[in-house]
């Protein structure tokens, strides 16, 4: 199994490096797309709904308001497009309200099953789940230096990931969410939170930018990717789930790979946007 894992791991790293890096800013949208595309289609089956038809009506209602959004906002092939910076914003801070509301529901667990437990409601969470972090991900593409933020992003989720893993196995004591996650502690949040506050600190060392802009950026995205985690989680719980989907062998479905991302990407492009990092 971890030698499965493993070689999955390593597919995948050359796959995301080579469309970051290699496609232009209008194709990595595409392939970012498609992935979330997948990560609806385990969101529909997450939800109660497991017909072929409802799972894939629900990836064309996501793939059509991608496509609205690339059109509203100003998205194209172009390295530097014109975009319409204000409705990116609105945007990005709907996204962020939403997991506000979702630290609520999960913190309230089982109880808060009442309010989303429905499967239409359940359906419908999906879409602030993942459109906000597509938006996210294509704006950060789309700026100078654009794959180096991305890559950023993903490092910040990925130490918040394994930096909390051993942290919480070796001093984890106190559950953080025992009815979502069991396995989860407030020992490894914090291992995951020293973790990027040392990235800031060789961030701050080797860049030329300030270390208080990036606490600014890099802290909230850490610690909202957990509540990404902790929201799939959560859903596949309820629904009776131990994985989003079997795509990926060893690790599961598209979701449990990316579910920080969903969480810590609107939160991410949001603070570059409002600190002045970008644009």
């Amino acid at each position: 199994m971890l030698k499965q894992r493993l070689i999955t791991a390593l597919v995948l790293a050359i796959i995301f490096l080579a469309s970051l890096f290699v496609l232009p800013a209008g194709y990595f949208s595409f392939f970012i797309g498609a992935v979330l595309l997948i990560g609806a289609w385990e969101w529909s089956s997450m939800s109660g709904f497991q017909a072929i038809w409802q799972r894939c009506l629900y990836a064309v209602v996501l793939l059509g308001l991608m496509l609205a959004a690339a059109t509203y906002f100003g998205f194209s092939g172009e390295a530097r497009p014109t975009l319409d910076e204000t409705s990116i914003r609105d945007l990005l801070v709907a996204g962020c309200v939403w997991w506000a509301l979702a630290l609520l529901l999960v913190q309230g667990y089982p109880s808060s099953a009442i309010l989303w437990g429905n499967p239409w409601v359940r359906l419908l969470m999906g879409i602030p789940v993942l459109l906000p972090a597509w938006v996210a991900l294509v704006y950060l593409r789309q700026q100078d230096y654009g794959a180096w933020l991305v890559l950023l992003l993903i490092l910040v989720v990925a130490l918040a990931d394994s930096g909390g893993y051993f942290a919480g196995r070796r001093f984890g004591k106190h559950k953080l969410a025992p009815h979502v996650s069991p396995g989860k502690t407030w020992e490894g949040f914090a291992g995951g939170l020293v973790a990027n506050l040392l990235l800031v600190l060789v961030l701050a060392l080797v860049s030329s930018w300030q270390w208080l802009l990036l606490l600014v950026v890099i802290v909230p995205t850490s610690l909202v990717s957990v509540l990404g985690d902790l929201l799939e989680s959560m859903v596949k719980r309820h629904a009776g789930l131990k994985d989003s989907g079997n795509i990926l062998p060893g690790h599961g479905g598209i979701l449990d790979r990316i579910d920080g991302i969903t969480a810590g990407a609107p939160v991410f492009a949001l603070a570059l946007l409002a600190s002045g990092m970008v644009a």
